[in-house]
């Protein structure tokens, strides 16, 4: 009993809270909790054109504030559709709810087990919510047949169906261009504004119908600039819109070529609704391509962190972000896809660097920092592309980029990164079929 009480404890640090019993407008019981704990009334709240009878079923639902977000009355029989850390389709539920996951509690609790529940947190209308499927979490998985096996839910890194490139042992680091298939996961967003397409922010493919991006390239003052319209996937020379090919050796003349880029158009953007401009926390959003992306050589998801590595560092823990973001503060923007290895930076030390009078930010556990060596840096036009971290076989997207030092690549001034782990229970209530 003492472990469990234990794991629950630890599994209580990254789920939702819930308020009290509470009667909601269209009957019934319900829970108060904040919106985005509440899948109905936030489908709400994203909905293009709301009706008068939506603003009053959102004036009713109200019932406080939890700091400064909004709680409302929600029907406590709701039950939202997620994913599990297997990558299959499931609901949120209280944990005893769900018999698969509350047995991985039962003692001797091992460390798998608890991470496996931990990463099954979702935003539910309970205190312990999980995503429950229908197998068993501890089945064995079997890998390959990927093409096939893509689908709108995040993959388990553990069938090597995402965060896997063809082009790892050609690596080259410190801000040069990387092969023509690597990081096939990168996105860039193309925005609209007088007919002219401006490419203004990148993200990461993570299932075949998501992408992971910086919430400040779907809201605010991006908005100004163009409306995100499109995604292009499999992106490698912006200047060439046919195929892409690069020199490789094996003697003169030997080239390897990709395919055309494939632009999707974006069904819906949900950028995360705490996210403040002013203190660019929550600086994450999801876009929903408008058709499932094909699994090639040069388009495929990227794994989402299945833990914390900046809790205990592995030692030399180097980061990698790419783009198609400035050379460097005086240069234009890159027009292929590039990427620099970044180390490492704890926050005691990053929030140093960003107390000074012309570069403040009050830095908090959604946030990580890489990078502060000189002209090393993620730039413009690289905001919403990913951190990764190649954890074995398979790279994570550990971080999304969110904001920097100007200009860039300022010795001892780290980037700022939007910390994907502690939003995987976002992630997860925010994913549908």
């Amino acid at each position: 009993m003492k472990l469990l009480l234990i794991g629950l404890a630890i599994f209580a640090v990254i789920c939702s809270t819930s308020g009290q019993s509470c009667s909601p407008p269209s009957g019934g019981s319900g829970n108060c909790v904040v919106i985005q704990n509440c899948a109905p009334l936030l489908q709400l709240v994203n909905k293009p054109n709301r009706t008068p009878a939506d603003f009053d079923i959102l004036r009713k639902s109200a019932c406080g504030f939890e700091g400064s977000s909004p709680k409302v009355c929600c029907p406590a029989t709701q039950t939202s559709s997620c994913f599990t850390p297997n990558g299959e389709a499931g609901k949120c539920v209280g944990i005893y709810s769900c018999p698969n996951v509350a047995a991985l509690l039962r003692p001797p609790v091992s460390k798998e087990n608890m991470q496996f529940v931990q990463r099954s947190a979702c935003q539910g209308p309970e205190q312990y919510s999980v995503c429950c499927g229908s197998s068993d979490p501890q089945q064995p998985v079997q890998k390959g047949n990927c093409a096939a096996r893509l689908s709108v839910l995040p993959p388990d890194p553990r069938t090597e169906c995402c965060g896997v490139d063809s082009g790892s042992t050609n690596k080259i680091t410190g801000g040069t261009a990387t092969s023509i298939d690597q990081y096939p996961w990168l996105t860039l967003i193309e925005y609209v504004k007088d007919n002219q397409i401006k490419l203004l922010c990148g993200g990461a493919l993570i299932s075949g119908r998501y992408v992971l991006t910086a919430a400040h390239c779907l809201v605010g003052g991006v908005l100004e600039l163009g409306t995100p319209r499109n995604v292009r996937l499999g992106e490698y020379d912006t200047t060439n819109s046919g195929e892409d090919c690069v020199a490789v050796e094996g003697g003169a003349g030997a080239t390897d070529c990709a395919d055309p880029a494939l632009i999707v158009p974006i069904e819906r953007t949900i950028p995360h609704l705490q996210y403040s401009p002013q203190t660019r926390r929550n600086d994450i959003g999801l876009i929903r391509l408008s058709q499932m992306a094909p699994f090639t050589d040069f388009i495929r998801p990227i794994c989402l962190p299945t833990s914390d590595m900046t809790i205990t560092p592995p030692r030399n823990f180097k980061l990698y972000a790419a783009g198609w973001g400035a050379i460097n503060a005086t240069h234009s923007k890159s027009t292929v896809k590039l990427h620099v290895d970044l180390p490492f930076v704890t926050q005691d030390s990053c929030q140093a660097a960003y107390s000074q009078s012309r570069r403040k930010a009050a830095l908090w556990q959604g946030q990580l920092c890489a990078g502060g060596e000189k002209d090393k840096d993620s730039c413009k036009g690289d905001s919403g592309g990913p951190l990764m971290f190649e954890n074995g076989r398979t790279w994570e997207v550990i971080g999304i980029v969110s904001f920097g030092p100007t200009p860039c690549g300022i010795e001892d001034t780290p980037g700022v990164y939007t910390k994907t782990y502690e939003y995987i229970s976002w992630i997860r209530s925010n994913i549908n079929n």
